[in-house]
């Protein structure tokens, strides 16, 4: 007897710009669509990236066109691996987002909003965020809670340096040391001093040392919301 011939499926595509993030946010998505979808409507899902050491560089210049057209190169090469949306998971390239959209073959999906939307969903009043310094002090987040009416709390100076040291010189390494974990958790709870309700992981890799088993607080992982986002929205096309 025949087998059913699959669904056609969506194609995802990936941008990536930390490896290890990339790597995290791949398995995430593929996670949710094993939860959100049968098994004969599963995502084709095609990863691209350009060297991290090239964005590091164009964030730095404060060059955000040049981060774009990093962007729009893994979007172009992702279109012609046959991606229908793309979405990148990595926070610090969200600025340049806008720009990469222009002239892209593919949409994207926006991460900051998304995130946004599902604390403001839980009417929260008051969040504290995790990322790199710059995504901290940013609009990357702020402007879209405030929006919705939600405060943001960054880590103090000290605490947003020590953040940058483990992000930065372990985990985009892959790499946890287990006083660092102490570390952050140390700064989870600074914030819940200051008033935080929940707290946001904008950083792709921040899975690796917190999770809703060990945070004081309830998290909101930015990955995880971004994955089941974009396993919703690419949907396959109807049947003529």
């Amino acid at each position: 007897m025949t087998s059913p011939t699959p669904q056609s499926s969506s194609h995802i595509g990936i941008v990536g710009v930390s490896p290890e993030g990339a790597a995290l946010f791949y398995r995430e998505v593929a996670r949710q669509a094993s939860s959100l979808r049968s098994p004969d409507d599963q995502p084709r899902i095609t990863i691209h990236n350009e060297p991290l050491s090239l964005y590091i560089s164009a964030i730095r210049r404060d060059d955000w066109h040049e981060v774009g057209r990093l962007l729009r190169r893994s979007a172009e090469l992702l279109a012609r691996c046959g991606a229908t949306i793309c979405i990148t998971p990595d926070h610090a390239v969200q600025h340049g987002v806008q720009l990469a959209e222009v002239g892209s073959p593919v949409p994207w999906i926006p991460a900051p909003d998304i995130v946004a939307q599902a604390v403001a969903n839980d009417r929260r009043k008051v969040v504290g965020i995790l990322g790199t310094k710059m995504v901290c002090r940013s609009s990357t987040y702020q402007t879209h809670l405030g929006l919705r009416g939600i405060q943001v709390e960054a880590p103090s100076d000290d605490d947003a340096e020590a953040l940058d040291h483990v992000i930065f010189g372990e985990l985009i390494f892959g790499q946890i040391r287990p006083e660092s974990r102490l570390l952050v958790m140390g700064i989870i709870g600074r914030l819940a001093s200051r008033g935080c309700e929940a707290i946001i992981l904008a950083c792709s890799e921040a899975p690796l040392l917190v999770t809703q088993e060990n945070s004081p607080l309830p998290i909101y992982e930015a990955g995880e919301l971004l994955a089941r986002a974009v396993v919703g929205t690419a949907r396959p096309s109807a049947s003529p």
